[in-house]
């Protein structure tokens, strides 16, 4: 009920004196995240933090009605892990056991996420789409990248003494929001 326009047309004495306010529907939200689990993310415990800081935002999106997208790059190839399931606790079990190792294939994650990003686009062109990336940077090779197709956060899992800064340079080429780890309070 909308109390301000019935209250200014006086008293409500029976239901038709009543005004009604239509309900918003909000557009639906994808979250994508990539996760680089390459061997480096294991050192300075950068991997363990990034679960952290993951586990706040499986919360943030079970309690938004978020959907999320998962791809994980390491070994040879990206592997995905969810294709835009809802939120739930069974991601739990699958933060738990990620693990790090081989090479880190995230070239490779963001032309996939790329492109599985504008295809979904051209299916919901209402849906709201975010970018999460989690990477140290620490990486063979650089490539030419193109930014994604939504808003992307870059998250610097760096935390050796001697700090490299390609992440910092990722964001750049990816058009995308540059945070440190650190910054994230969860992660103190």
């Amino acid at each position: 009920m909308a109390w301000l326009p019935t209250l200014l047309k006086g008293r409500p004495r029976q239901r038709r004196d009543l005004c009604w306010q239509q309900r918003q529907a909000q557009a639906p939200q994808l979250w994508l995240v990539i996760v680089d689990a390459s061997a480096s993310t294991r050192r300075h415990q950068a991997l363990a933090q990034a679960k952290g800081l993951l586990a706040e935002l499986f919360d943030q999106a079970y309690r938004q009605r978020a959907r999320l997208a998962l791809l994980t790059a390491s070994g040879n190839r990206p592997h995905w892990q969810r294709h835009g399931l809802k939120a739930s606790a069974a991601l739990q079990p699958w933060l738990r056991d990620l693990g790090a190792g081989g090479g880190t294939p995230l070239f490779a994650a963001l032309e996939q996420a790329r492109q599985w990003l504008l295809a979904r686009a051209k299916r919901l062109p209402n849906e709201q789409r975010r970018c999460l990336v989690l990477t140290d940077g620490r990486l063979q090779r650089q490539a030419a990248l193109r930014p994604l197709p939504c808003d992307t956060v870059l998250v610097d899992m760096e935390l050796a003494a001697v700090r490299i800064g390609r992440a910092r340079q990722l964001a750049e080429q990816l058009q995308a929001d540059y945070r440190h780890i650190e910054q994230f309070d969860l992660v103190k």
